[in-house]
């Protein structure tokens, strides 16, 4: 029977920036994003952007937000980045208007293949729809879909795609009843 041997790995497929632009990335990430003083919002927007980012307007960034690779990341108007929200966007991550992402948050796009010897990286791009809401501490898999309007209740682990207005709880998440907007 074949084990896992982590000194055959290699991503050296996985398409990367320059060791420059990731580490500087690194270094503003660490000051601006990952560190607590609350930086503004329209500050860290501006990073964003420098590095590849595409923001749409009325962007809120709380503090000790951190973001993998923002040249992979798309948000729409009006997202909301909740305290300590960690986006590992080694794939592309599409968040679009009215995004709620709140505190606590992971928001995955990269795995591993347990079935490899050499245990290979695997990329899936995650989309967030429109009017989504993930509440706190909720994780979201790779190769995830939320569906407009969907609710992703706290402590939530979101492992395939979503139905639109539908709010989902538990592990893995499950549709629990339709979100009726007032």
């Amino acid at each position: 029977m074949k084990k896992v041997n982590l000194g055959r790995y290699s991503n050296s497929w996985y398409k990367r920036e320059t060791v420059l632009k990731r580490a500087l990335w690194y270094f503003t990430n660490s000051i601006f994003f990952s560190f607590f003083p609350p930086w503004p919002s329209t500050l860290k927007v501006f990073f964003l952007k420098v590095f590849g980012a595409k923001v749409g307007r009325g962007a809120v960034i709380k503090p000790n937000v951190n973001i993998k690779y923002p040249w992979f990341l798309e948000m729409g108007d009006n997202v909301w980045l909740g305290e300590g929200a960690w986006i590992d966007s080694l794939g592309k991550v599409k968040i679009g208007n009215n995004v709620c992402i709140s505190q606590g948050v992971s928001i995955f796009t990269g795995n591993h293949n347990y079935k490899k010897e050499s245990f290979d990286l695997l990329i899936n791009d995650v989309t967030i729809e429109d009017g989504v809401w993930v509440g706190a501490k909720a994780i979201i898999c790779p190769g995830v879909v939320l569906k407009t309007h969907s609710v992703i209740l706290v402590g939530s682990v979101v492992t395939c795609a979503t139905e639109e207005f539908t709010v989902y709880q538990g592990v893995p998440a499950q549709a629990i009843r339709k979100r009726i907007m007032e």
